[in-house]
């Protein structure tokens, strides 16, 4: 059973930058993608960014592309999440999660092609 910790959120002024961290345990990265997804009040959750399990290829949300980066230090079973230039739009709840084994699929960066979930970390970003 794996665990998935997110953790480094915060209050931030706008312009500002944060790095959420989410630490795995009970399994490994080495092959699974691992994605950050965000949810807003009132809103669904949104896909923000998400690398493979092979190349290290990742994908952005349009959104955030440019001023977040994720990451993965598969010795410490940790994956980042570096958000630089926010705005008061990305404040929400960011979870970290982790793909399907082998997944063929992550790239879609579909909240169905992940299987297991962390518990949220609040980010604010006040104008």
């Amino acid at each position: 059973q794996v665990q998935l910790v997110e953790s480094g959120g915060g209050l931030v002024q706008a312009g500002g930058s944060l790095r959420l961290s989410c630490a795995a345990s009970g399994r490994t990265f080495s092959n699974y993608a691992v994605g950050w997804f965000r949810q807003a009040p009132g809103k669904e959750r949104e896909f923000v960014a998400v690398r493979g399990w092979s190349l290290g290829i990742t994908y952005y949300a349009d959104s955030v592309k440019g001023r977040f980066t994720i990451s993965k230090d598969n010795a410490k079973n940790t994956v980042y999440l570096q958000m630089n230039s926010l705005k008061p739009e990305d404040t929400a709840i960011y979870y970290c999660a982790l793909s399907f084994p082998y997944s063929r699929s992550w790239h879609r960066g579909l909240q169905e092609d992940f299987e297991s979930w962390g518990q949220g970390t609040q980010v604010t970003v006040s104008s």
